[in-house]
């Protein structure tokens, strides 16, 4: 697989040269970036690095996968003081939100090399990591392959297998196999992706669940003890009951919109918050709503008077905006597009909605249910039920808000387990006496 994949990387690598090189000079997101990639400046990057030091490299797809470890890697700094910390993510939101975010705990930012082999080799060389720490996912073949052949250790944190990756991984397991039992240690989010990985060949003892670290990024207000974002910081007046749909899809909104339009007409004081998954779609929403007849504005232009709902169009703003919200609605659910993590609202103390298509977070869905901590709607007419009930009866949202904030508490430590087996490999122990440790 190794060879026929960089055989093929070669091949299109020729091909499309003169195609990706005018791309990066037509593209501004791409100046100096792409070089970075390739390993330009590396060497002036890495001059400070003391030696000497146990130096652990993590890895970040984008920006959810990098708020998802903040806390691990807050803790880690704090367990050992003397290690040298290494964060790179792929995309360019993501080393943005890192660098602006993690700035106190990491000592050096590097760009995630480009899978190319002898790109990665240098990198790998350079860095020399004692321990290389994958978030969740982004798995590259000639980058794991050069780890596993520097004899440098590798652990998946996070993991999770959707329903989709999970179908493909299978349909092309001669591709993936090879990189899943590269690692020595896979920590996954639940029983079920552990299940699965197995399935995939990967050894019993190298993979165990250890819970999902966002459970410990997610702190309730009343332990928070501070609001991070306020209603007048979105324009948004303190009288109104604010419901929250966050990651939503395309032909969800529709359904919102109208749900909003008839809740209006009883409770005229309902404002509506919609957080689109792609916020390029923020102007294209804004149109749909007014075609229905609602006032509304987009958070990067303020409010305008008598505004009945905002579309929330910036990066990193969902998660603190939830802590302000009477009510959440978490999308990707009402279509088929796999859910959202429940949990981001669920830790703030506000009664959670979702529709029914949750493959992506269905035991963390299935467990706030039974927690009481959330409802599942199947369709439009049973979410304008739940949420007309919601609405007329203060009590009823705020006590399945209090059973989900005591769900997300009961799941936190999970931090401690992870830095565990990071403690573990520096100490050149390896997995075994990880599997032992965990039991």
């Amino acid at each position: 697989m190794f060879y026929i994949y960089n055989l093929v990387q070669l091949v299109g690598l020729t091909i499309l040269a003169p195609f990706l090189f005018v791309k990066a000079i037509l593209t501004p997101r791409y100046h100096g970036r792409m070089l970075r990639r390739l390993g330009k400046g590396l060497v002036l990057d890495l001059a400070g690095v003391p030696s000497g030091r146990p130096r652990i490299w993590i890895h970040a797809l984008s920006v959810g996968e990098t708020a998802s470890a903040r806390s691990m890697i807050k803790e880690l700094r704090q367990r050992m003081p003397d290690a040298v910390i290494i964060f790179s993510a792929t995309t360019r939101s993501g080393e943005v939100y890192c660098r602006r975010t993690l700035a106190d705990w990491v000592d050096i930012f590097v760009p995630f090399p480009f899978d190319i082999y002898w790109i990665v080799k240098r990198f790998v060389r350079l860095i020399d990591p004692d321990l290389f720490v994958l978030i969740e996912t982004d798995f590259w073949p000639n980058f794991l392959h050069v780890l596993q052949g520097a004899n440098k250790p590798s652990m998946l944190v996070n993991g999770r297998v959707s329903a989709s990756s999970f179908r493909n991984y299978r349909r092309l397991k001669f591709f993936f196999h090879p990189m899943f039992v590269s690692f020595d240690f896979m920590a996954m989010q639940t029983n079920d992706d552990v299940r699965k990985m197995v399935s995939l060949g990967v050894e019993p003892e190298r993979v165990k669940a250890l819970g999902n670290l966002k459970y410990d990024t997610i702190v309730p207000v009343a332990a928070a003890g501070k609001v991070l974002l306020s209603r007048s910081d979105l324009g948004i007046p303190e009288k109104k009951l604010l419901w929250i749909a966050g990651s939503t899809h395309p032909g969800e909104e529709e359904i919102l919109f109208r749900v909003f339009k008839r809740l209006l007409g009883k409770m005229p004081d309902l404002f509506l918050v919609v957080a689109p998954r792609s916020i390029d779609r923020g102007d294209s929403l804004l149109d749909l709503a007014e075609k229905q007849g609602l006032i509304g504005y987009l958070r990067t232009d303020g409010p305008r008077e008598n505004s009945q709902l905002m579309i929330l169009n910036t990066m990193g703003e969902l998660a603190a905006s939830y802590g302000i919200c009477d009510l959440a609605f978490v999308g990707a659910s009402l279509v088929s597009k796999g859910g959202h993590n429940p949990l981001e609202p669920a830790g703030f103390g506000k009664p959670v909605l979702f529709g029914s298509h949750m493959d992506d977070f269905s035991e963390i869905g299935r467990d706030l249910l039974q927690a009481g901590g959330c409802l599942m709607v199947q369709d439009e007419e049973e979410l304008y039920d739940v949420l007309e009930k919601m609405v007329s009866e203060p009590d009823y949202r705020i006590e399945m808000g209090r059973r989900g904030a005591e769900f997300v508490l009961r799941q936190q430590g999970v931090t401690e387990k992870h830095l565990d087996v990071i403690s573990c490999f520096l100490k050149k122990s390896g997995y075994s006496e990880v599997n032992i440790r965990l039991v």
